[in-house]
């Protein structure tokens, strides 16, 4: 049974995780990349931000915690090839070929509301 508390707190933590998106995504726009899509959703998955890096994409997985080190713990190898499957619909349904320079980044934000970006975290695709 779900308590008043836990609503309150699941409510709190997704508030919490948009507020660190925004960040990320104007960490990427003051680097000078275009912000295509937020929060964008297919059937085999949710990417939480995509930007464009000239003809190319960068997928960036945003993740939250006290610190960096428990957000980067909290990205999972299942959670990787979902993102990547999400990342394949996503250039399909746009009209990209498979062959279109692409990367995934993770974004970790702290307590603090500090960002740090791992390029190409989950290697090259």
């Amino acid at each position: 049974m779900t308590t008043r508390s836990d609503q309150m707190r699941g409510q709190i933590a997704f508030q919490a995780g948009h507020a660190a998106e925004d960040c990320v995504a104007r960490d990427y726009e003051n680097r000078g990349y275009a912000m295509t899509r937020r929060r964008w959703r297919g059937s085999t998955g949710e990417i939480d931000l995509v930007a464009r890096d000239g003809d190319g994409f960068v997928f960036v997985e945003v993740k939250k915690s006290r610190s960096f080190a428990r957000a980067a713990d909290r990205l999972m190898p299942r959670q990787m090839r979902r993102i990547m499957a999400a990342a394949e619909e996503f250039l399909m349904r746009e009209g990209f070929s498979m062959m279109t320079p692409m990367r995934f980044d993770l974004a970790l934000v702290n307590a603090m509301g500090e960002t740090r970006i791992v390029e190409n975290a989950f290697g090259e695709f």
